[in-house]
């Protein structure tokens, strides 16, 4: 919902920077996002939210310079847009885990079973519904076009995108006392999302 404007916002103030940085090359950098997530995660293990979130915040910073420094110096590549989302599902999807690993419950573990199911149901929403799209040009109609200007992805928007994801996973370190139902609460977001895509595509592709 708000990565469109977050997305601009990010161009104009990023910009000058990754004009700066011509011989780095975007895949290195979405390597070295992952590589602090992977320290994140280990951080995160261990009970240190402080750090944790730190750390976090900064992997983000430079996932989104990757894209950038693509799209200024003309770098952009199907491999370089295909390893930067494989190398985010997996820290999106290892830090929950860490979280419940710092503080393990019966309920955290069945909470986090819930999200990460959502998570699942919510990429088949939009990676097959992204091909489709392709397939057919769709992302040329003007409720997909912002996406496909500047992503390797198209989609139709939904509730939840990469920053209301960002911003909830800060909740989740600030407040993880209360993980069971912070996670419960957010993967019911995220299946209304898939449900959101699935009512675009039974109107628009039928």
């Amino acid at each position: 919902m708000l990565d469109s404007s977050m997305r601009r916002a990010k161009d104009r103030l990023g910009e000058p920077l990754a004009a700066r940085l011509p011989h780095l090359s975007p895949n290195a950098i979405s390597l070295a996002a992952f590589a602090i997530g992977i320290l994140t995660v280990l951080l995160t293990a261990r009970g240190l939210y402080v750090w944790a979130l730190v750390l976090w915040l900064f992997s983000r910073a430079l996932d989104g310079l990757d894209g950038l420094l693509a799209r200024v110096h003309q770098k952009q590549s199907d491999f370089g847009g295909y390893l930067d989302i494989l190398l985010d599902f997996f820290i999106y999807a290892a830090l929950p885990i860490a979280l419940v690993m710092s503080a393990p419950s019966h309920e955290r573990y069945l909470a986090l079973a819930f999200m990460l199911a959502s998570f699942y149901i919510n990429s088949a929403s939009w990676m097959y519904l992204a091909a489709i799209l392709e397939k057919h040009k769709h992302h040329r109609t003007k409720d997909v076009a912002a996406s496909a200007a500047s992503t390797s992805i198209v989609m139709p928007a939904g509730l939840i995108g990469g920053t209301e994801t960002i911003l909830t996973y800060c909740v989740f370190f600030l407040w993880a006392d209360h993980l069971t139902i912070l996670f419960v609460g957010f993967g019911a977001l995220v299946m209304f999302t898939a449900a959101q895509r699935l009512a675009w595509a039974w109107r628009t592709l039928r």
